[in-house]
C-alpha cells in the first residue's frame, strides 16, 4: 500500500497544490492555522514568479521563469521565510518554449523542476543542477507530480485553438515518466487528444498502482502508472465533457471524494493582463464539472458557476470533503459561487455566490473552514488576498498584497500561521503584525 505524499520531502507544502491531488489544504499531520483577521503583508518584486514550496522548517524555495522571450530559461531561489530576500539562487536552467513551469520536494532531499522542455535536478542547498534532462516534444511541459515510488511524471502542454493550439508536430499530448537518480525517460504513452491542465493524481487504498488525471481538450483520460511493470496504461476509454456548444477545454483537476473536480472554458487565458476580467472567449456558461472515479459509466455532472456567457478561468476549483462543499469561480464575470454536494449523480444545492475578481489556486484551512482566495482591485490595480468563511462567503480579511496584477498562480502555507502568494510580478508573506 502506497500514500499520496510518499514521493515527496515530509514537508508541509512539498509541491503545488500540497500535493499530486491538488487539494489544496496541508497534509493532517502538519495542519496549520489560517487566522481570520488581522493580517499585514511583506512583499517583494520579483518579475515571473511562480510557485513556492518548502522542506524543512525554515526552508523556503521560490521558483519562477523569465516570460516575453522566445527561449524561457527557469530559476529558483532559496528566500528568507520573513523578508522574502533571497538565500541562494540556482543557475538560469535551460528551458524553451514558454509556459509556467513547477517544483517539487522529493523524499531524497532533492527539488526537481519542470520548465518548457527541460527536467532539473537541483541540489537543495546550492541549488546547481546535478542532473537535467531534455524532454521530447518541442512543445512547453507544465510542471511536474511525484509518484509514491519516487519516479517523476510530466506531459506536453498542448490544444485548444488558441497560443497552444497543435496546429504541427506530433498530434495529441504524451506522458513521460523518469527515473529520480538519471533523470532518464522509462516509460511513456501518446493519448490522441491534446491537453492544456496539469496532471493529477490519487492512490487507491491497498493498490501499488496510481491512477494519473488528464484533463484533455475534451474528455477526462484515467492512467495507470504500474511501478513494477514500469508502465504507464489506460484505465478506461476517454470520458467526454465537451457536451454542450460554445464549450472549450478544461485546466486542472481534484482528486476528493472519489470524484474529479475541474472548471471548462480554459480558451483564451492567453488574453491575460492585468487580470482575467473581460477576456473570455468561450459562448456556454462556465461550469464546474464532476466525474466519479469509481464508475466510469456515470456521466459527468455539469453546474453552472454564474450562468452568465464568455466565462474564463485557468486554475483549479477547490473541494472541502469534510463540509461536502465545493467552491468554483469565474474570473472572466468575477463570480465565485460554492455549493454543498452529495453523491456523484446528484446536482449541487447552492449555497453561496458573491462578485470576487479571483483567477488564482487556493488554499483551505480545513479545520476552521477558512479560505485564501483574491480578489483583484481594478479601480486602484492592486491584488488583495482576501480570508473568507467557505460556508457562508464572508470576508473575514482583506489584504493589499503589493502586486499590480493578479494572482493567477500558487499560494503556500508557512510556519508560523503566514501564508506566500505569488504573482507573475510579486512574491509575498501574509502574516499577523
Amino acid at each position: 500500500m502506497t500514500g499520496e505524499l510518499d514521493g515527496y520531502w515530509p514537508s508541509r507544502w512539498p509541491a503545488e497544490d500540497g500535493g499530486p491531488a491538488r487539494r489544496q489544504t496541508p497534509s493532517t499531520e502538519s495542519a496549520f492555522s489560517l487566522t481570520g483577521t488581522g493580517h499585514v503583508a511583506t512583499s517583494r518584486s520579483v518579475f515571473g514568479a511562480n510557485m513556492i514550496v518548502t522542506r524543512d522548517p525554515g526552508e523556503v524555495y521560490l521558483q519562477g521563469n523569465t516570460i516575453g522571450v522566445p527561449d524561457t530559461t527557469s530559476w529558483v531561489e532559496r528566500i528568507d521565510p520573513f523578508t522574502l530576500e533571497p538565500e541562494v539562487r540556482s543557475p538560469d536552467l535551460p528551458g524553451g518554449p514558454f509556459w509556467a513551469g513547477g517544483i517539487a520536494a522529493h523524499r531524497n532531499g532533492f527539488l526537481y523542476i519542470t520548465h518548457a522542455r527541460f527536467c532539473h535536478k537541483l541540489d537543495p542547498i546550492t541549488l546547481e543542477p546535478v542532473a537535467s534532462c531534455e524532454l521530447p516534444r518541442p512543445r512547453p511541459y507544465n510542471s511536474l507530480l511525484i509518484l509514491p515510488d519516487g519516479h517523476l511524471v510530466m506531459k506536453d502542454f498542448c490544444g485548444g485553438s488558441g497560443l497552444h493550439a497543435i496546429t504541427n508536430g506530433d498530434p495529441g499530448t504524451e506522458l513521460i515518466v523518469l527515473e529520480p537518480d538519471g533523470l532518464s525517460p522509462v516509460a511513456s504513452l501518446v493519448l490522441d487528444e491534446g491537453s492544456i491542465a496539469r496532471l493529477s493524481a490519487h492512490v487507491d487504498a491497498g493498490s501499488d498502482t496510481v491512477p494519473i488525471c488528464v484533463v484533455g481538450d475534451a474528455s477526462l483520460h484515467m492512467i495507470t502508472w504500474d511501478p513494477a511493470a514500469q508502465s504507464l496504461t489506460a484505465t478506461h476509454p476517454p470520458r467526454p465533457y465537451l457536451t454542450l456548444e460554445g464549450q472549450t477545454f478544461g485546466w486542472d483537476a481534484v482528486i476528493a471524494d472519489g470524484s474529479a473536480w475541474f472548471m471548462d472554458n480554459g480558451e483564451g487565458t492567453a488574453l491575460f493582463g492585468p487580470s482575467f476580467r473581460g477576456k473570455g472567449t468561450s459562448t456556454a456558461p462556465l461550469h464546474l464539472v464532476r466525474f466519479d472515479l469509481a464508475d466510469p459509466d456515470i456521466p459527468p455532472t455539469l453546474t453552472e458557476v454564474c450562468g452568465l456567457p464568455n466565462g474564463i478561468i485557468a486554475n483549479t476549483p477547490l473541494v472541502d470533503p469534510s463540509r461536502k462543499i465545493a467552491l468554483a469561480y469565474d474570473s472572466s464575470n468575477s463570480v465565485m459561487t460554492a455549493w454543498r454536494y452529495g453523491e456523484a449523480r446528484d446536482a449541487l444545492e447552492p449555497i453561496w455566490s458573491e462578485p470576487r475578481n479571483h483567477g488564482g489556486h487556493l488554499l483551505l484551512d480545513d479545520a476552521a473552514g477558512l479560505v485564501l482566495a483574491f480578489d483583484f482591485d481594478h479601480d486602484r490595480g492592486r491584488d488583495q488576498a482576501t480570508i473568507l468563511d467557505i460556508t457562508t462567503g464572508e470576508v473575514l480579511d482583506r489584504i493589499d498584497t503589493g502586486s499590480p496584477v493578479q494572482a493567477v498562480l500558487f499560494p503556500a502555507p508557512g510556519w508560523h500561521d503566514d501564508l506566500y502568494t505569488c504573482s507573475f510580478t510579486t512574491v509575498t508573506r501574509l502574516h499577523r503584525p
